[in-house]
């Protein structure tokens, strides 16, 4: 299963890009993040695999992300024609995703990041899931990326939300 998704941040690119990659924030706009920790490597660079587990309703997910793309290494003075790319591998029970993070230049003060998702499954129950409800995953993708915008643009922050 493969899908794109995108939204419109309204602050500069260099502003985003530090506030995705600053660990810190992660629970402030992850909805349902439990825990996030470096197995090896540093945060958000280039080989880092990290346990993360994440709470869907009554279900706790529990799954190691690879960080496989950092462009650029630097998220400082990011050359204006640059495409910055954050890409991970996240790998669980009967289930394996590839996310392809773009960040562009949409205006001088506007954003637009663009998240290329790809999910393979293995196993009845994972297969079934994907099969039946392929909607849910991009759902789960865009509302990740509604909360981000939130975050950013007005500081919300998704553990004081009330619905």
């Amino acid at each position: 299963m493969k899908y794109t998704v995108s939204i419109e941040i309204a602050l500069p690119r260099e502003t985003v890009v530090q506030l995705l990659a600053d660990p810190a924030h992660l629970p402030k706009w992850l909805r349902g993040l439990v825990l996030h920790e470096p197995l090896s490597g540093e945060h958000g660079q280039l080989g880092t695999k990290s346990r993360v587990v994440m709470q869907m309703g009554r279900r706790k997910i529990e799954c190691t992300e690879t960080i496989t793309r950092r462009e650029p290494a630097d998220l400082r003075e990011i050359p204006k024609t640059s495409i910055v790319h954050f890409d991970r591998e996240i790998v669980g029970e009967g289930m394996w995703s590839a996310v392809r993070d773009r960040l562009t230049e949409a205006g001088p003060e506007t954003t637009l990041w663009e998240s290329e998702n790809e999910y393979r499954f293995s196993g009845f129950l994972m297969k079934l899931v994907g099969l039946l409800m392929p909607s849910a995953f991009r759902k789960q993708s865009q509302q990740h990326m509604q909360d981000f915008k939130a975050f950013a643009e007005q500081g919300k922050d998704v553990r004081e939300a009330t619905d």
